[in-house]
């Protein structure tokens, strides 16, 4: 990846200026058998919609705090992107009543209502499916990301020295982020084309580098699996085979 990379946001345009058709994030979801693939330009394409929703639509601005409230998910994976083109700092579970925006899943909802700002809810359904019925007080993101642009520009400059990211009461600039990314990269010896097997959640630094910050600093994918321990060990030997996997965290 480039060197001069000094955010998330940048380390995703040198994976799409050097490959976009390989693999980044593939998912699982062992309670219901979902899989998707998404290459670099699929993925980017999800990011640049969303930090278009984010930024047009919700009116976040760099240094707004956004709570996210989703579990490890592709989806998560586009906000936290999205979230870094914009200069938004995310907030792992935050405290929603605390934070300027909200984005959460069906499964909290009711804590998600104390944001007095822009609320949005993501079904987690396969293929990004909507709501059946729209959760009131939110904006749904399956129906709201569609017809957003294809390609984002920011309103204004993001600064990499920035508030980022906050995870287990741990708060890291856009560039220490990407500093650390680097360092677990090289510790775990992963390099251009490595494939990453995790099913760490996103609630902890460990789990949000190895499924997605890490990969995408060495210029590598992730396998992002959710509900690994429904999984037998012989599906994890196939899913290890079959997906080419190179590393398991």
């Amino acid at each position: 990846m480039n060197a001069n990379d000094r955010t998330p946001a940048d380390l995703l345009r040198s994976a799409l200026a050097a490959d976009p058709g390989r693999p980044l994030v593939t998912f699982y979801d062992d309670a219901t058998g979902e899989r998707v693939e998404l290459s670099v330009a699929t993925f980017a394409n999800w990011v640049a919609k969303t930090a278009n929703l984010l930024q047009g639509d919700l009116g976040a601005e760099p240094g707004d705090r956004l709570a996210l409230l989703l579990p490890a998910h592709w989806q998560t994976a586009v906000w936290l992107l999205a979230c870094a083109e914009v200069g938004v700092a995310v907030e792992i579970g935050g405290d929603p009543a605390d934070a300027d925006l909200v984005v959460t899943g069906p499964d909290t909802l009711e804590e998600a209502r104390a944001c007095s700002g822009e609320r949005v809810a993501l079904a987690l359904r396969p293929l990004g499916g909507r709501f059946p019925q729209p959760p009131a007080g939110f904006a749904d993101y399956a129906v709201e990301v569609p017809g957003q642009g294809d390609r984002f520009a920011p309103f204004a400059p993001v600064d990499p020295a920035g508030p980022g990211l906050s995870v287990a009461g741990t708060g890291l600039s856009y560039e220490e982020l990407v500093g650390r990314a680097r360092e677990d990269a090289a510790k775990q010896g992963l390099e251009p084309g490595a494939r990453v097997l995790t099913g760490l959640g996103f609630d902890s630094w460990e789990g949000l580098s190895a499924g997605l910050y890490a990969p995408l600093a060495a210029g590598g994918s992730v396998v992002l699996c959710r509900h690994l321990d429904r999984l037998s060990a012989e599906g994890l030997a196939q899913r290890t085979e079959s997906e080419r996997v190179t590393h398991t965290v």
